[in-house]
């Protein structure tokens, strides 16, 4: 296969799936590993493609840094974060001992509780508040307070975490990327979102349609770890998969 026949086919590829791994481009061009990172690096110096660890990403996969505050995050897609939030409670079961991370959809998820027989573990104050105030049984974090997020972060939130063992689990995220995977911008709190993932048996995130192909700076879980519940969701890639739930 030519170069140019070559190019052709990786962007057609990134194109329908919107990341993608060396190793399928190899099997989908039959290709050697070196050819193919040859030819990422040179769709990435052409700007057509970003090149990422182990692959690359369509040319529109955002980036984010940085946090926004709650008190903006919580106007954005509210409609969006409403459904989504609402069947995400509809799971919760009596007896179930459940972990809900920081975050203004995971927040929502305490409006549409079924009942109080459930056991919570949060990272969150306002969340531990809220469920305390609606009769729940709730366990908070120790660690670190990050304003920006409201969240409990760092070393001593991961350390308490070790004791647990979740039926059920609910994260926000900032990015969803097929090939990154879930991320946050920052290293704490991402430590935090993949402990309580280790340690539970059913993991949930939920994500309004706007954290689709986004990246950023911290990975905290493979796409395959969790099932994924959005809503209004366009990118075909990510409908093909099978732990995508479309509500």
């Amino acid at each position: 296969m030519l170069t140019e026949e070559r190019f052709a086919k990786i962007l057609s590829i990134l194109e329908s799936m919107g990341s993608v791994t060396v190793q399928q481009l190899m099997t989908e061009l039959g290709a050697s590993e070196s050819t193919i990172r040859r030819d990422l690096t040179a769709l990435d110096a052409n700007g057509k493609l970003t090149k990422v660890y182990g692959g690359a990403v369509l040319k529109n996969a955002a980036y984010s840094t940085r946090d926004d505050e709650v008190v903006h995050r919580k106007e954005q897609n509210r409609e969006s974060k409403e459904i989504i939030a609402k069947y995400a409670a509809s799971l919760i079961l009596p007896g179930d001992f459940v972990y809900i991370d920081a975050g203004t959809t995971t927040e929502r998820i305490i409006d549409y509780l079924p009942h109080k027989q459930a056991v919570f573990v949060t990272n969150a104050i306002t969340h531990a508040k809220r469920l305390a105030d609606n009769g729940c049984t709730v366990y908070i974090l120790g660690g670190e307070f990050k304003a920006v997020t409201e969240a409990i972060v760092g070393e001593e939130a991961v350390a308490s975490l070790e004791k647990y063992n979740f039926t059920k689990g609910f994260w926000g995220t900032n990015g969803i990327s097929l090939q990154r995977g879930f991320s946050t911008p920052e290293l704490k709190e991402a430590m935090v979102k993949r402990k309580s993932m280790e340690g539970c048996k059913e993991c949930y995130v939920v994500a309004d349609a706007s954290k689709f192909n986004q990246i950023s700076s911290v990975t905290f879980a493979s796409f395959e770890r969790a099932s994924v519940l959005t809503t209004d969701l366009k990118q075909s890639e990510f409908l093909k998969c099978k732990n995508v739930i479309q509500i």
